[in-house]
């Protein structure tokens, strides 16, 4: 499939003219997508009328269907549901989610990058449903532009449309990113490359997360895109790291702890480690301990930051969040050890849009306008 936003610059030149179009019109096109945000071709003016129809079906088909919106936090939390277009069976019609988060000062929207995930955590509801397919690179970026046309529209409450940007990506949704490496980087650039070319995103404003699939963490400390590494590490010891995250079995703790450090070292970004902590699983001091050691070793300067993520819970999971009381000890002891930590602000959770809840349940309603719901 062939989208706008799929397309390189240049790739872009190319299929304009392909269309039997003058080159100029990219440019022209990709003002009205990138500094504008308008998605609909019928609508750019500066385009002949029969030229606007052929730059529609040509290079700008259907992606996303909206079937489901919930909202949460007052409506600054907004869940949408896709049905994805096309695709063979089974995989035809699969549906993912996004979840647009508002904060004081900043837009965050979390996006999805396969349709499923085949990582097989069985605390994740995403992961106990499997994979169905990866997605494309404009599918990925068709949440991000419906995002930024949902604060255009002023539906939510917060800062005024004028004042309101996408600022933060989280590839962090359903799907693990760097199983779908090539399609997962083409979006991360089209979100960095400066308007009009692409997004104008920070490339410090874009996570990527990975469950620690090592070839892929190495690759990517190598694009010199410095984002985000979020590293989903859950327990610093293999004996339980392999039962909530099977890919540990292939690529153990200190083999995706060595590759974490190498991208801090490399692209001189703080890794983002991810760790959720469940009632009396993983959230004894003694872990706490042990997880200072192992990132204490590997580097004198502090190269990761620990992300406290409270459970959040999902249907069928043998496991809860921990007490409060354990999760401030769990924190204390990292503090102790001169570990930068944070707890996670959970945003969604009563919508079942909060980490390691996507893929629930959908609740159809009435959707907000949008960018990608046609």
């Amino acid at each position: 499939m062939t989208h706008w936003f799929g397309l390189s610059p240049a790739e872009r030149t190319a299929a304009v003219v392909a269309l039997g179009l003058p080159a100029f019109r990219a440019a022209q096109i990709s003002r009205h997508v990138f500094e504008r945000h308008e998605y609909e071709p019928r609508s750019f003016t500066d385009l002949a009328l029969a030229d606007r129809e052929v730059v529609a079906e040509g290079l700008f088909p259907p992606l996303l269907t909206l079937v489901g919106e919930q909202t949460a936090d007052k409506g600054r939390t907004v869940k949408r549901a896709w049905r994805l277009e096309g695709g063979a069976a089974p995989a035809g019609g699969a549906v993912i989610e996004s979840v647009l988060m508002r904060y004081p000062r900043r837009d965050t929207v979390c996006v999805s990058t396969q349709a499923g995930c085949g990582m097989g955590c069985p605390f994740c509801a995403t992961g106990q449903g499997g994979l169905r397919r990866n997605l494309a690179t404009a599918e990925i970026v068709a949440q991000v532009a419906d995002a930024e046309a949902l604060l255009a529209s002023g539906a939510l409450p917060g800062r005024p449309p004028e004042s309101s940007r996408v600022g933060n990506v989280v590839l962090m949704g359903m799907g693990e990113p760097l199983a779908n490496y090539d399609a997962v980087l083409r979006a991360v650039r089209a979100l960095v490359a400066p308007v009009p070319d692409g997004w104008g995103i920070s490339a410090r404003s874009v996570t990527v997360s990975t469950v620690g699939l090592v070839p892929g963490m190495r690759k990517l400390a190598g694009e010199q895109l410095p984002v985000t590494l979020a590293l989903s590490l859950h327990a610093p010891d293999d004996p339980l790291r392999d039962e909530l995250v099977p890919m540990n079995k292939r690529f153990d703790v200190a083999a995706v702890l060595d590759a974490a450090w190498d991208y801090a070292r490399v692209t001189k970004r703080r890794v983002s480690i991810e760790y959720a902590l469940m009632d009396g699983v993983n959230d004894q001091t003694v872990r706490a301990d042990q997880l200072a050691r192992l990132l204490h070793a590997r580097g004198d300067w502090a190269w990761a930051h620990v992300n406290v993520i409270p459970l959040n819970p999902t249907p069928g999971s043998q496991w809860r969040a921990s007490t409060r009381r354990q999760q401030d000890a769990f924190v204390a002891r990292l503090e102790h050890a001169h570990v930068p930590v944070t707890v996670r602000d959970t945003r969604g959770r009563d919508i079942d849009g909060a980490c390691g809840q996507l893929a629930v349940r959908q609740t159809i309603s009435e959707p907000a306008p949008g960018a990608a719901g046609r």
